[in-house]
């Protein structure tokens, strides 16, 4: 059986591509096709399948610009003689043509965030000025695509009730959910230092501000792992308690969950796969009670506020503060457990209809 496995662009290491990173290792034949593609962002397992990245390559560094080019793109790429077709959606992916006897599996990070519940905060007030005029008329055009696009997949996997309920209202298709897998076993738990703890790429839906703003206020230490288009800005916004550790390596990021006293997701997460990180480290979370992160975060692990405001969440870390002496680690680690890399290829095993053989580890 020929595999292809698609996903929007392949530049850094983050959850979408993780999870591809994942499925090479279920499907260690299949190639891979991507818009975009720099060898020396993704990490060893990806790069040594055959990528096959579109006309749009080399400009990638002006990847975001590019969109409204994607789905021209996308149709470009030959997928004839493959006999599965999985794309990895979040940005565009599920819009490749697939010939009739092949079977097109979309494992859906999200619908395209903004196109669609967020496109009001996108066109509104997370792009400049200058832009807002022609941002209009390309979204919906690219929506009209998204949604008729639903209709060449065969089926859907969603990384989350959270995200199964998206697909649902975006496409109108149904999704069987398959949480992502995470290494839960490299991570560990160690002794809380003074300090809080954000992990992500610095993007605006993220609302990463708003903790800026809350600890530089209130003096309590916080660290920021990641990098992206809001970092100049949120440095502007930070005091000196607020540290950016920038892009840092994966056994660092592990001791700065092994150390935290907990971490911090003021934005809605699809799925919430740092969450899931902390709590193979041990450490609770504190995070907007919205998306993925209630459906993973076990009874008493969990600090949630409601609304994206300063005074919610400084009221769900006074919570935290309040009950962190009696809070287990085993607790949380135990409930990670679940999100193993071995329960994601058993369900995907299943989903796919793979033969146990297919996978490139005897699990």
């Amino acid at each position: 059986m020929r595999v292809a496995i698609i996903h929007y662009w392949l530049l850094r290491m983050r959850g979408g591509e993780k999870v591809v990173e994942s499925l090479c290792r279920l499907l260690p034949e299949a190639d891979l096709f991507t818009l975009f593609y720099n060898p020396a962002g993704v990490s060893a397992t990806i790069r040594s399948h055959r990528v096959t990245a579109s006309f749009l390559n080399p400009a990638r560094a002006f990847y975001r610009a590019l969109l409204p080019l994607a789905p021209l793109a996308l149709e470009q790429f030959d997928l004839r003689g493959y006999d599965l077709v999985i794309s990895s959606e979040s940005g565009p992916a599920k819009g490749v043509l697939v010939s009739s006897a092949a079977r097109h599996v979309c494992y859906c990070h999200s619908p395209m965030r903004y196109l669609w519940e967020q496109y009001p905060d996108y066109s509104r007030e997370w792009v400049s000025r200058w832009k807002r005029p022609w941002i209009a008329p390309v979204a919906h055009w690219l929506r009209l695509w998204d949604y008729a696009t639903a209709a060449r997949v065969d089926e859907f996997l969603a990384n989350s009730d959270n995200v199964r309920n998206r697909i649902r209202r975006a496409w109108g298709r149904e999704a069987r959910v398959i949480h992502p897998p995470v290494a839960v076993e490299t991570f560990y738990s160690r002794p809380a230092e003074d300090y809080f703890l954000i992990v992500g790429e610095l993007v605006r839906y993220k609302r990463v501000d708003l903790a800026v703003r809350l600890f530089s206020r209130t003096g309590r230490k916080l660290r920021i792992a990641g990098e992206g288009p809001e970092y100049r800005r949120l440095r502007r916004l930070a005091s000196a308690n607020v540290e950016f550790c920038g892009h840092v390596s994966d056994d660092q990021l592990r001791e700065l969950y092994a150390r935290c006293r907990a971490l911090v997701m003021p934005g809605e997460e699809d799925f919430g796969l740092t969450a899931v990180e902390a709590m193979a480290s041990g450490k609770a979370v504190i995070a907007l009670g919205r998306g993925g992160v209630p459906e993973i975060v076990p009874e008493g692990g969990g600090f949630f506020f409601q609304q994206p405001l300063e005074e919610d969440l400084a009221g769900a870390v006074a919570s935290f503060e309040r009950r962190e002496p009696a809070l287990s680690s085993g607790v949380l680690i135990s409930a990670a457990a679940r999100f193993s890399e071995s329960e994601f290829h058993r369900k995907m095993r299943e989903a796919l209809r793979l033969p146990a053989a297919q996978s490139a580890t005897d699990e």
